[in-house]
């Protein structure tokens, strides 16, 4: 059987471009999804954790992914950083269910100086996901797309009101529009880390308009490599 890695999806309708961390093609193994119904974004991008019988969701999804072969589990959502520690320790093989997971290594890596937090709602990312990822909240600077009206119509959403379809330009520019805000109030900050599964796809333009090296799940998923 070839290693594949398994991708926890939430429950959305909106395309997922080269990149997105919910198009197989984005990794550098062959990769299956697993749609956790019910779980829309409304559900996870919170305060908070999702509830019991969407952790049951996801868990129960990733244990089905790791029989059928999986070597690794990611996810659509760096939200669900809430519940990577203890879905990690009921499975077999690695888990990564956030870019924030690569927090403490790129903080590590910058000399603990300020790290950018790029996510799809600040306001929704609050101290306890940051604390759950292995750092204090004092280490990062966050800004997110919320106030974006593209991204927020399009990611936000709940299932029925999302956008199916928009241009992959215009979200780019909305992007990296948001990156250039949180450079300019936080100067310190050594490199940026993304939060959100749809934000990959823009990771190399976020590095040109920065000047900043940029982190992704994608890029935490290569630390475990091919056959």
């Amino acid at each position: 059987m070839s290693p594949f890695i398994g991708i926890l999806s939430l429950d959305t309708r909106f395309p997922r471009i080269p990149g997105d961390a919910g198009n197989p093609q984005s990794y550098h193994l062959p990769a299956r999804v697993r749609v956790v119904p019910g779980a829309g974004s409304p559900d996870i991008v919170k305060d908070g954790r999702p509830a019991p019988e969407l952790i049951e969701g996801f868990r129960k999804a990733a244990e089905d992914l790791v029989s059928e072969g999986a070597c690794l589990i990611t996810s659509t959502c760096g939200f669900l950083i809430t519940v990577q520690r203890e879905i990690a320790a009921d499975l077999p093989v690695p888990v990564l269910l956030s870019g924030l997971c690569l927090l403490p290594t790129v903080l590590q890596m910058t000399g603990a100086r300020a790290v950018g937090v790029l996510t799809a709602s600040a306001a929704a990312l609050g101290d306890d996901a940051i604390r759950a990822a292995g750092v204090e909240p004092k280490q990062v600077r966050i800004a997110g797309l919320q106030d974006s009206t593209l991204f927020a119509d399009t990611f936000l959403a709940h299932k029925d009101r999302q956008n199916a379809a928009f241009d992959p330009a215009q979200m780019q520019a909305e992007v990296c529009r948001a990156a250039e805000t949180l450079i300019a109030s936080s100067p310190d900050i050594a490199a940026i880390v993304l939060e959100c599964g749809n934000l990959p796809p823009y990771a190399e333009a976020l590095r040109r308009v920065t000047g900043r090296p940029v982190f992704s799940i994608l890029d935490a998923a290569r630390l475990v490599p091919g056959p």
